[in-house]
């Protein structure tokens, strides 16, 4: 295949990437419109996506969606259609992180995998049903969801269940010609992350390095040129795989790649 089939592929291809008003989603939306998708940013913040999308420019637009409500999803879905004539493209991107681990309501549980979770998939229903052969759809997935983690519960639990709807969706979507992938993330520089280092990615970056191989945490835009790729021509023969873009987090086992002797001369225990 032709080394510029990535990006030509999504010449004038329609994308609808969810939670876009900020962080990942933006990023994968600017890339996805730098390679000549159009792009339908979804978001309930309709001045900071409409930011955003003014700061893309050419071929993204910005529509106030509740991924949480029906109505909603079925007004996004009409107005991509009314616009762009078709989806090739969903990104379900949107995600909640309200999570208090074993502590967390049944009212909690609800509402996060309501987001996470429930709105992916009842994304999914209604922009297939637009999507000719050849579309895509690419769930956001996470590290978080393949391994235990102290303190949460929710978050890991959607992310996991994710995995597996892409799995049931990609052989559902088959004999349309309906292709469905995941994508999984480890520490990425976010609003999240930048809350947490104090908004300074060397410090993130810093912290990062010692859970990932390759010595940092990730940026947005490389999730989103894994996105573009996954979303081309290029990756035809792929479905219902889950990608990691992680730095090389989840080839480490609890040892975090350090030798037994440097753990012990690190504790002080030769």
């Amino acid at each position: 295949m032709d080394k510029s089939a990535c990006a030509s592929s999504l010449q004038g291809k329609t994308a609808i990437v969810t939670g876009a008003s900020q962080g990942l989603g933006a990023d994968i939306a600017a890339v996805l419109a730098g390679q000549g998708a159009n792009v339908v940013l979804v978001g309930r913040g309709r001045e900071a996506g409409q930011a955003v999308a003014d700061g893309i420019g050419k071929g993204a637009v910005f529509h106030e969606t509740d991924v949480t409500s029906d109505d909603a999803i079925d007004a996004c879905v009409d107005f991509t259609v009314s616009r762009f004539g078709s989806i090739d493209l969903l990104v379900n991107n949107a995600c909640s992180y309200a999570d208090e681990g074993l502590a967390s309501s049944r009212e909690l549980w609800f509402q996060t995998l309501n987001v996470n979770l429930v709105s992916a998939a009842i994304f999914t229903q209604k922009a297939t049903a637009h999507m000719p052969r050849g579309g895509v759809v690419i769930n956001m997935g996470s590290t978080g969801g393949k391994f235990g983690a102290a303190g949460r519960a929710i978050y890991p639990a959607s992310k996991a269940a994710m995995l597996q709807i892409t799995r049931n969706f990609a052989v559902t979507l088959a004999p349309a010609g309906i292709r469905v992938l995941a994508v999984s993330p480890a520490w990425t520089w976010s609003p999240s992350t930048e809350r947490m280092s104090g908004g300074s990615i060397e410090r993130a970056d810093k912290v990062g390095a010692h859970f990932h191989p390759l010595g940092r945490v990730g940026r947005g835009e490389e999730i989103g040129q894994v996105v573009a790729f996954l979303a081309s021509d290029a990756a035809s023969w792929m479905t219902g795989v889950d990608v990691p873009v992680d730095g090389g987090f989840s080839m480490l086992g609890p040892d975090q790649g350090i030798s037994p002797r440097e753990w012990f001369a690190r504790l002080g225990a030769d």
